[in-house]
């Protein structure tokens, strides 16, 4: 049975008391090729209790700032739907000056996220951590497709992408020269992480996919794309775009869980514990 907050029992707090407000989406009805994304965030929810909750590489708690986990957002499989429910739910808890972390579900259930956050902050940019560029304008008839977020998030913000290395050639037009960051490129020049820190504004809401990582450490996803950077590699630019920027929130996408392989779930467990760590360290 899956646990129903962030950390177990080990990390209880109200929602009142809370700072950092975790948002379950569980959904999963717009993938095109490996299902099983709908369980990605009872997956992390179970796998987080055992997580050690002092971070060794800040030194910090982040959980005594509160962590509230909702309950799973309930949605049809319209995609308009769920864009609508994130959205609502987002921009209250933005109104209330807390910290939302979005628990996807596929990439679509980011799009009401974005929409949130460029209504709250000015001078704002999407850092999108991800596999595949995702600048479809739409793709099986539907603009809301988990295909075409990074097309959707640009109608919001200037968005900067990182450790893309999959696209179509429809989505050539749409790709911003010195704002898209590919990994073949990053894997010989290190370098090209700075030119991307340097791309971020004030503000910057995180989406990262979790195919965004080689599938050699994050093999549960729905489309392992080979080639990605590893979790050190990747969470060392996380840490300095925490440093940097103004991050008002995040969310952490593509989970598929294996019945076999249960590492992944920790792994994405971790992945978000840390960059509270990050971000709470401030």
């Amino acid at each position: 049975m899956a646990i129903a907050n962030f950390g177990g029992e080990e990390v209880v707090y109200s929602y009142e008391e809370s700072r950092i407000i975790m948002v379950p989406v569980p959904y999963d009805a717009t993938s095109t090729y490996i299902r099983g994304a709908d369980r990605g965030p009872a997956a992390i929810l179970e796998a987080s209790p055992a997580l050690e909750f002092y971070d060794i590489e800040t030194g910090t708690e982040a959980h005594k700032q509160g962590i509230h986990t909702i309950a799973p957002l309930v949605c049809s499989d319209d995609p308009a739907e769920v864009t609508r429910a994130v959205y609502r739910t987002v921009s209250g808890i933005l109104s209330e000056e807390r910290f939302p972390v979005v628990i996807g579900g596929n990439h679509t259930v980011s799009i009401g996220a974005f929409r949130a956050v460029s209504g709250k902050y000015s001078n704002l940019t999407i850092l999108q951590l991800d596999a595949h560029s995702d600048l479809r304008q739409s793709y099986e008839g539907s603009p809301l497709n988990h295909a075409c977020a990074a097309a959707r998030a640009r109608e919001y913000a200037p968005l900067v992408q990182v450790g893309i290395r999959s696209m179509a050639a429809e989505e050539l037009p749409f790709a911003e020269s010195g704002r898209i960051f590919y990994a073949h490129e990053l894997y010989h020049s290190k370098e090209l992480y700075d030119r991307a820190l340097d791309m971020l504004s004030e503000n910057v809401w995180i989406t990262l996919d979790l195919d965004v990582f080689d599938p050699s450490v994050m093999p549960s996803t729905g489309t392992p794309e080979p080639g990605g950077p590893d979790y050190r590699e990747l969470m060392y630019f996380l840490r300095r775009v925490f440093g940097r920027c103004n991050v008002v929130g995040f969310d952490v996408v593509e989970l598929c869980p294996s019945e076999t392989n249960k590492a992944p779930d920790f792994m994405a467990a971790k992945v978000i514990y840390q960059m509270l760590s990050y971000r709470f360290s401030r």
